[in-house]
């Protein structure tokens, strides 16, 4: 009973003895309804099926990026280095594809191993050799990206070949048959799961949602699926570069929130002396963590790569980082730890995407941009700063 307990227990909406609650992700939702409002009012094109089905392009693989920045924001700490070894491993995946002549699948998993063996890099730095991760991914920044640069050689640029396996990844787009057939299981299965978590929770005498609840949400879901599934099949089709980001993002959620592993993540990012006295072996999670983040940024970076159809010395540069980690704040992620999930990255990457979308279809400047999504970040990180300060200890 009490192993179950700690399974399905999961942290109170209500914030107990502060008067305040938690709106969760409402206020991002709220946002971006603002954000369709305005830009669709100012430029009819925003909201065209053609602009948001490139706008679902743009953010898959930034998105993942920030995926891999909660799981190490989720422990307090910070990967100043996603954005490097997203651009290093795609770089080595396109080498072994294009140069050596490697199955696409092959070049794909050695690159996801190579990320995953600088994460766990990154991780003993901090864990073992007690360096901040601050300035531990601070140097993978500069060093990885000297590592791709090198890679690259004079030629700077690699292309990938138009008719191959990686290009045509993100020129695929599904019927619309597929996309309702998938939609209808994600709804089926989101429910089925909400049912049995109700059963086991009254098992188990914890807390649960009522059945009206629970048919709201599967309902709500089932509304946005439906508006997504509706604007995108009447342009190219539902993009499989979406569907990899998405699936990214409910497995993550679903590791996070039902499996020991992901209590323990909490854990360690709420309290890591009370979790490592708890039994909690801390430095494993950060490890995995890490290696995790980094996995993901590769990720990212191959997404990036087949959309380009090239690497070249920009990839994984420029504002990929800061973007990666505005979406994981802006999408409900604590900077202080323990507290988000992984739809933060889905969420806060969608409103970065649409407020950048919507400018440049507007012709606005990119200082005005930079500005604008300056300001945003900051009313996300102040609104994460007052609620925390509600919250006991």
């Amino acid at each position: 009973m009490t192993t179950l307990a700690v399974l399905l227990r999961k942290p109170l909406r209500p914030l107990r003895g502060s008067g305040r609650t938690d709106l969760g992700a409402w206020p991002v939702v709220a946002g971006l309804v603002l954000i369709a409002i305005v830009f669709g009012s100012l430029n009819d094109r925003f909201l065209s099926a053609e602009n948001l089905t490139n706008l679902a392009l743009q953010m898959a693989a930034t998105g993942t990026i920030s995926l891999g920045i909660i799981m190490v924001v989720l422990l307090g700490e910070i990967d100043l280095s996603a954005g490097s070894v997203s651009g290093l491993c795609a770089v080595i995946m396109t080498i072994l594809y294009v140069h050596h002549g490697w199955n696409p699948a092959v070049a794909i998993g050695a690159a996801l191993a190579g990320a995953a063996l600088i994460g766990l890099l990154h991780g003993w730095m901090f864990t073992r050799l007690g360096m901040p991760s601050f300035v531990v991914t601070l140097a993978g920044l500069i060093g990885w990206q000297g590592l791709m640069l090198y890679l690259l050689g004079s030629g700077g640029t690699i292309n990938l070949p138009f008719d191959g396996f990686l290009a045509k990844l993100s020129d695929t787009w599904l019927p619309a048959w597929a996309a309702w057939l998938i939609a209808v299981l994600i709804v089926a299965v989101w429910a089925a799961g909400a049912v049995l978590t109700r059963r086991l929770r009254r098992a188990a005498e914890l807390p649960v949602t009522s059945g009206l609840g629970v048919a709201l949400r599967a309902g709500g879901l089932a509304v946005a699926l439906a508006a997504v599934v509706s604007v995108l099949s009447a342009d190219r089709g539902v993009p499989l570069l979406l569907i990899i980001f998405a699936a990214l993002v409910v497995v993550l959620d679903l590791v996070l929130q039902h499996t020991v592993f992901g209590r323990h993540m909490y854990a360690v990012g709420g309290n890591a002396e009370a979790a490592r006295r708890a039994g909690i072996n801390v430095s494993r999670i950060r490890l995995i963590a890490f290696a995790s983040a980094s996995t993901l940024a590769a990720c990212g970076g191959i997404l990036a790569a087949s959309r380009l159809a090239a690497v070249n010395q920009s990839s994984g540069s420029s504002d990929t980082l800061l973007m990666a980690i505005a979406a994981a704040v802006i999408g409900g992620t604590s900077l202080f730890g323990g507290r988000g999930r992984p739809y933060a990255a889905l969420l806060g990457i969608l409103v970065i995407q649409s407020i950048t979308n919507g400018m440049l279809l507007l012709n606005v400047d990119s200082s005005v941009r930079y500005m604008v999504t300056a300001a945003v970040l900051a009313v996300a990180v102040a609104l994460d700063s007052l609620a925390r300060r509600g919250r006991p200890r």
